[in-house]
């Protein structure tokens, strides 16, 4: 018979992959070690290797967990009602939002993924197109004339990342400027900026 599953299995399960990112953005895949993660979170090896057979599996989980949260949130601000910019800009914001405890996370995601084997980073890089992917789509939205255009069109939705993705180097929570009125302004310049920057690349690319 199945031992049950005890109460608190996600919770403890939740706490770990936590400490494993911020141990993995802190040390290093290589040099961080399950040994050190139990220490760190005050568990057991043993509990560790309940959840996850090896280190490869927990920073997969690590990061597969956070993507798909993010794919999550991008479908969501997809179904909003309201203009092409205001999607966006709740996108922006969700996404900041989502952002906010997620730093360890961030730098694990830019200088681990590619330590795992290629069906695991293919899994993650999947789930990273998908949430391009949703951005693309609303930037279309905003610039009809860009849907059939990669030429602009992937450029001007990575750049929505970039200022998203960046900006915890700079921003302090206690600052003259939220995360509200920087998601407002980072749509601002997709929405705004896009059609001149269309234009600047010469005939044959136009934003409406």
């Amino acid at each position: 018979m199945a031992r049950p599953r005890a109460a608190d299995h996600e919770e403890k399960r939740q706490a770990i992959l936590k400490q494993a990112a911020e141990l993995f953005a802190a040390h290093g895949y290589d040099r961080a070690s399950l040994a050190m993660l139990a220490k760190a979170g005050n568990v057991s090896k043993t509990l560790v290797y309940h959840y996850w057979p090896d280190k490869a599996a927990l920073l997969f989980d690590v990061l597969a967990q956070h993507l798909q949260h993010l794919v999550e949130i991008a479908r969501g601000a997809a179904t909003i009602t309201g203009s092409p910019r205001a999607r966006l800009e709740t996108l922006a914001f969700l996404l900041l939002d989502a952002y906010r405890d997620a730093d360890a996370v961030h730098r694990v995601q830019i200088t681990c993924l590619t330590l795992l084997a290629p069906p695991q980073q293919e899994a993650l890089r999947s789930l990273e197109r998908a949430l391009v992917a949703e951005a693309a789509a609303m930037v279309a939205d905003l610039h009809p004339g860009l849907a059939e255009d990669r030429r602009l069109l992937k450029p001007l939705t990575m750049s929505f990342f970039a200022m998203l993705n960046w900006h915890h180097l700079w921003h302090r929570e206690q600052g003259p400027l939220s995360r509200e009125d920087y998601a407002r302004m980072v749509a601002a310049l997709i929405a705004e900026g896009g059609g001149p920057a269309a234009r600047a690349l010469g005939p044959g690319v136009d934003s409406a």
